[in-house]
């Protein structure tokens, strides 16, 4: 059975609807998984002529009014939005619909209708003006399902990576590391990918000094108190991690195979080198909300700068259906 994908059309005032319907335009998704849309079809049918796109628009009520065939778009229409929605400018009716698309994917992800949830991105001062005080999707999504230990993965074609701290400034987020933080990470590094149909995931942990500490010539014996404990928890427990390794050699490493993925201790550590191996097709996913539900995104925003000119690129949205369809729990 393939996977259902709900995917999200976030910000309709931005590029969501033009991406989603290049995106479904290719017959690989439909080759692989079941799309279905969750927002307002009124959008969608807008930016048809728009993008010169032949695709027919299907609003249904439930996932199982969609038909699933590649030429039309099945969307469960929550019909939000007012049809004159203009491009490009800061709406509170689209950030409150891009928070309601959310909410609606996480019910039906939570009573397994959908197996993972891929979002458009939406636009943070369009949500507040709906009256949604959150920082983006992952704080809603921790929210709507009540979890609290989560982190971000990013992947490309080549590497995936996973973080112990994410939006910090360095010296608050080598602080912020605990033997704890590095067995959680480590063991959602692990669940997820077991999920997702690796049998035996090999994670590899990088350091956090130049070197991996060197035995304690470079820092402060970081890697020894923060790092190596939740480590050794972890494959305690049967999880093939190993570590940690210079940083500057194991992301080579991993990108050749050696690992299926890499536990970045901090922000650019990690985001540098998915950037650099394939900023086009760069994934963000949130791991370790409750219920297993997955969520990826396009590595990029809103664009209301260039949202009704079919100027926007799908490549991004491509990458995070492809994600969200291999990461979607195979049980």
């Amino acid at each position: 059975m393939k996977p259902t994908i709900g995917i999200t059309m976030g910000d309709a005032a931005g590029i969501g609807p033009e991406i989603i319907v290049k995106a479904l335009q290719h017959q690989e998704i439909y080759d692989t998984c079941r799309p279905l849309v969750i927002g307002d079809a009124k959008m969608l049918t807008r930016v048809l002529p728009i993008v010169d796109s032949k695709l027919s628009i299907h609003p249904v009520s439930s996932v199982a009014e969609a038909s699933f065939a590649h030429g039309t778009i099945d969307v469960l229409d929550l019909d939000l939005l007012p049809a004159d929605l203009p491009f490009g400018q800061v709406s509170g009716d689209a950030g409150n619909a891009a928070y309601q698309y959310l909410a609606e994917a996480v019910r039906l992800a939570k009573q397994g209708d959908i197996q993972s949830i891929c979002t458009a991105p939406l636009n943070k001062e369009a949500l507040h003006k709906g009256g949604h005080l959150y920082p983006g999707h992952t704080e809603i999504l921790a929210a709507l399902t009540d979890t609290e230990d989560f982190s971000m993965m990013l992947t490309t074609p080549n590497l995936r990576v996973i973080h112990l701290t994410t939006h910090m400034g360095l010296i608050a987020a080598i602080e912020s590391i605990t033997p704890e933080r590095t067995y959680t990470v480590v063991k959602l590094a692990h669940d997820t990918l077991s999920k997702a149909g690796i049998a035996k995931p090999r994670v590899a942990v990088c350091g956090i000094n130049p070197h991996a500490g060197e035995n304690g010539l470079f820092g402060n014996g970081e890697e020894e108190t923060k790092l190596i404990p939740g480590i050794e928890r972890a494959a305690a427990e049967g999880i093939d991690v190993t570590g940690p390794y210079p940083a500057d050699t194991l992301f080579f490493r991993a990108g050749r195979g050696d690992f299926d993925i890499v536990v970045a201790c901090y922000h650019d550590q990690g985001h540098a080198p998915i950037k650099v191996m394939g900023i086009e097709e760069g994934v963000n996913i949130t791991v370790g909300l409750k219920g297993g539900i997955i969520r990826t995104s396009v590595d990029h925003g809103t664009a209301f700068d260039i949202a009704g000119r079919n100027i926007a690129d799908e490549k991004s949205m491509l990458a995070a259906i492809r994600s969200a369809i291999e990461l979607a729990p195979r049980a």
